[in-house]
C-alpha cells in the first residue's frame, strides 16, 4: 500500500479490504462493542522507515491471523462471563449482593463491553447503597449500547436515591424516547419522583416551622414525645391522640408527624395495639380505635409519603381489612373513610392494591352491601375504583377459587336487608371481570356459583319493581357466563332459558334485550332448549324484536331465530307464518351490518324448505341480493356462505330461480367465491 506504483498501490487495497470481510464475519458472534476506545493496530516505528520494504502480503497474513486468535479468544471468554453472570444472579436472587457485585466484577475481566454485567452489577450496588459506583457501571453499559433501557432505568433510580431529582427524569424521559411501549412503567417511576421530591421540600418547610419555634410545630413534637410514655391507661392515649388531631390542619404538622416518628408512636404502643386487637370492644377501647383512625385520616390528608408509611406498615395489611369488618360500627365507618382517603390517587390506589390482604379487604367491604344507608354504596364505589385496576384483575383471577364463596355469598343474600342499589354496583363489578374469558371459565365451572345465579335470578322476579336495575345488571354477569361452553350443566341452560323466556314479557327495554342476549347463547346448547322456547313463543317474540327494536336487540334475535330453524322444522314454518312475504328478513339482508346480513341468510335458507315458503319472493330481487353477499367481500366469511346456501335452497325450492340466476351469471360468481373461501 506504499508503493508508488498506483497499479500495485489499488492491488494492496482491494486484498486489504477482502482480508477484512473476513475478519468481519469472524467476528459476527461480538453480541456487544464498546463504542469508544477502539484499538488501531499499526507497524513498528523502525518499519515505516524502510515502507518500501515491507511484506504487504504477510502483513495482511498477520493481522488476519491476529484478528481469528482475538476471536476465539472472545468466545472462550463470553462463555466463561456468562457463567460467572448466571452465579451473580443467583446470588443477588438470595439477597447476597456483595457476592453478586463480585461475580459480575470477575465477568467484566473476561468481558469488558458485556452491558449485561454492568447493568446487573449497578443493581447490586443500588441494593448495597452505593449509588455513585451504580452511576458509573450505568455510564459503561451505555457505552456498549446508548440504548439500552435497563442502564437509564438504573441510572434513574440511583439519581433519585442522590436526590437528584432533575437527572433521574431525565433518564425516565430517555426510555421513553428509546422505548415508548414503555410508558406504564416509566410513569409510574415519575410518580415516585414527584412524591419524593414533594416530600422533601415538605420535610424541609416543616424543620424551617419548628426551628421558628411556632406553638403548632412545637406542640406537635411535645405531644408525640407525651404520648410514647409506656403503660399509660388507655384514655390518656386517646385523649392525647385527640388534641393532635385537632392541631393536623397544615402539611407542615402532618410532616411534623411523620418526621417526629409519629406513625411508630402510635402504631408500636402496647396499649393501642391491644385495643385494636380485641375481637368484642368495650367502650374505651372503641375510644381508641376510632381517636386513632381520626388521626390517621388527619395526617394522610394531601400527604402521600404519610399514606405511603401507615399502608406499609408491617401491621397495617391484616389491621385495616379487619377494622374494616368490624362489629363495632364506629370502627367500620372511620375505617371506610380512611381508605376512601387514600383510595383518590392513583398512587393511592396502588399501595391498597400492593400492601393489603384483598381476600379480606373484598369480604369486608362486601359486608357493606347490608348497610340500608349509603355507606354500602361508598364501599362498592370503593370497590369499583380498585377493580379497574388491572393488578386487582390479575388477583382475582389467581385468587378466584378463594374468592367464590363470598360471591356466592352476595348472591344468596336476603333481599329485604340488602341495598339495591350498591348490590348492582357490587353484581356490575362480578360482571365486568367475568369478561375476561379466564375468569369466566372458572365462575362457570363452579356449579354452587351457578346455582346461586338461578336463585339470585328468581329472588329478583318476585320483587322486580325493587330490583329491576339489579336484574337488568345481573343478566350482563349472565350473558358473559353464557359465552363459556360448556355451561354448568344441560339442566342449568335449561333453567336459565326459562327464565328468560320468563323475562321477555316484561315492559323494560334493557331487561328485555338482554335477556333476548343470555337466550341466542343458551339456544344452541340443547335441542330440548329450543323445543321449550318454540312451545313458549320465541319466535314470535323474536319477529316483534326485529320489528321494533334497536340493533343489539335485532342481533339477538336473528339469531335466535337462525339456531331455532336451524334445528326444528316448526320453527321455520312459524317464521313463515309470522313473515309471510319475508319483509323483515329481507330489511335485514339490506343492513350493513354483516352480523344481522349473516344470520338472515342462513335463516331465510332454512325457511325455504317449508313448502310453497320460496314462492312468495318471486316478484321481490332476492336473488339479487342473496348473489351480492355471496359474491362480495365481507370480512366475514359466514355471509357469504350462508348467503350461497341460501341461493342454493332457494333455486331448489322452486327451478324459476335457476333461470333469474343464469340471466344474472349467478354459477359463475358462485363458483369463483367458493374457490376463493377454499384459497382463504
Amino acid at each position: 500500500m506504499n508503493s508508488a506504483d498506483p497499479v500495485v498501490q489499488q492491488k494492496a487495497v482491494l486484498e486489504t479490504e477482502k482480508r477484512l470481510l473476513l475478519i468481519d464475519k469472524d467476528q459476527e458472534e461480538d453480541e456487544c462493542r464498546t463504542i469508544l476506545n477502539k484499538t488501531m493496530i499499526s507497524p513498528p516505528q523502525a518499519s515505516i522507515k524502510n515502507a518500501e520494504e515491507i511484506n504487504s502480503e504477510a502483513f495482511l497474513v498477520s493481522l488476519e491471523k491476529d484478528a481469528k486468535e482475538r476471536a476465539k479468544k472472545r468466545r472462550e471468554n463470553k462463555v466463561i462471563a456468562d457463567a460467572l453472570k448466571k452465579n451473580g444472579n443467583e446470588a443477588f436472587a438470595k439477597g447476597d449482593y456483595e457476592t453478586a457485585v463480585l461475580h459480575y466484577s470477575e465477568g467484566l475481566k473476561k468481558l469488558k463491553d458485556m452491558k449485561v454485567l454492568y447493568t446487573n452489577r449497578a443493581q447490586a450496588y443500588i441494593k448495597l447503597g452505593d449509588y455513585q459506583k451504580a452511576l458509573v457501571d450505568c455510564d459503561w453499559a451505555l457505552k456498549c449500547d446508548e440504548k439500552c433501557t435497563k442502564a437509564y432505568f438504573h441510572m434513574g433510580k440511583a439519581h433519585l436515591a442522590l436526590k437528584n431529582y432533575s437527572a433521574s427524569r431525565e433518564c425516565y424521559q430517555k426510555i421513553l424516547e428509546i422505548d415508548p411501549k414503555l410508558q406504564a412503567q416509566v410513569k409510574d417511576c415519575l410518580n415516585q419522583i414527584d412524591l419524593q421530591e414533594k416530600a422533601e421540600l415538605q420535610e424541609k418547610e416543616a424543620h424551617e416551622l419548628l426551628n421558628s419555634g411556632k406553638n403548632t410545630a412545637v406542640t406537635t413534637k411535645n405531644l408525640l414525645e407525651t404520648l410514647s410514655k409506656p403503660d399509660q391507661i388507655p384514655l390518656f392515649y386517646a385523649g392525647g391522640i385527640e388534641i393532635l388531631t385537632e392541631m393536623m390542619t397544615e402539611c407542615t404538622e402532618r410532616t411534623l408527624f411523620r418526621t417526629h416518628n409519629g406513625f411508630s408512636i402510635i402504631n408500636d404502643n402496647e396499649i393501642v395495639r391491644r385495643c385494636f386487637s380485641t375481637a368484642g370492644k368495650d367502650a374505651v377501647e372503641e375510644t381508641v380505635c376510632v381517636s386513632v383512625l381520626k388521626l390517621w385520616q388527619a395526617v394522610c390528608t394531601g400527604n402521600e409519603e404519610n399514606q405511603c408509611l401507615l399502608v406499609m406498615h408491617p401491621d397495617m395489611g391484616r389491621l385495616l381489612p379487619s377494622l374494616l369488618d368490624s362489629r363495632v360500627v364506629t370502627i367500620r365507618q372511620q375505617s371506610l373513610a380512611l381508605l376512601l382517603q387514600i383510595a383518590q390517587t392513583e398512587n393511592g390506589r396502588s399501595l391498597i392494591l400492593s400492601h393489603l390482604d384483598l381476600t379480606r379487604l373484598l369480604e369486608a367491604l362486601v359486608s357493606f352491601l347490608d348497610f340500608p344507608d349509603k355507606k354500602a354504596n361508598t364501599a362498592m364505589g370503593l370497590l369499583t375504583d380498585l377493580a379497574l385496576d388491572k393488578r386487582f384483575q390479575d388477583w382475582f383471577q389467581a385468587c378466584l377459587p378463594g374468592v367464590l364463596p363470598t360471591l356466592i355469598g352476595v348472591l344468596k343474600k336476603e333481599s329485604k336487608v340488602t341495598n339495591p342499589s350498591a348490590l348492582c354496583q357490587c353484581i356490575a363489578i362480578m360482571g365486568n371481570l367475568s369478561a375476561n374469558a379466564a375468569t369466566r371459565r372458572q365462575m362457570a365451572g363452579c356449579e354452587e356459583f351457578g346455582d346461586a345465579c338461578l336463585g339470585f335470578m328468581v329472588k329478583c322476579e318476585e320483587d322486580m319493581d325493587l330490583f329491576r336495575e339489579v336484574m337488568y345488571t345481573f343478566l350482563g354477569l349472565l350473558m358473559n357466563l353464557c359465552l363459556q361452553s360448556p355451561f354448568v350443566s344441560e339442566a342449568w341452560a335449561t333453567e336459565v332459558s326459562r327464565r328468560c323466556m320468563v323475562l321477555l314479557n316484561s315492559q323494560d327495554g334493557g331487561i328485555l334485550t338482554r335477556a333476548a342476549g343470555v337466550l341466542s347463547r343458551t339456544l344452541p346448547s340443547s335441542l330440548k332448549i329450543v323445543e321449550e322456547a318454540l312451545r313458549a313463543g320465541v319466535v314470535k317474540k323474536m319477529i316483534k324484536f326485529l320489528k321494533t327494536g334497536g340493533q343489539t336487540a335485532s342481533h339477538y334475535a336473528i339469531k335466535s331465530l337462525a339456531i331455532c330453524t336451524n334445528s326444528c322444522h316448526e320453527a321455520r314454518e312459524e317464521v313463515v307464518q309470522q313473515d309471510k312475504k319475508f319483509s323483515v328478513l329481507m330489511k335485514l339482508l339490506s343492513s350493513e351490518d354483516e352480523i344481522l346480513v349473516g344470520n338472515a341468510a342462513l335463516c331465510l335458507g332454512n325457511c325455504m324448505e317449508v313448502p310453497n315458503a320460496a314462492s312468495s319472493l318471486l316478484k321481490t330481487e332476492i336473488v339479487k341480493v342473496l348473489l351480492k353477499h355471496a359474491g362480495g367481500d365481507a370480512q366475514k366469511t359466514t355471509v357469504q356462505l350462508n348467503a350461497g346456501i341460501a341461493l342454493g335452497k332457494l333455486c331448489t325450492a322452486d327451478p324459476r330461480y335457476v333461470t333469474q340466476l343464469r340471466e344474472l351469471h349467478g354459477l359463475e360468481i358462485l363458483s369463483s367465491t367458493v374457490k376463493h373461501i377454499k384459497d382463504s
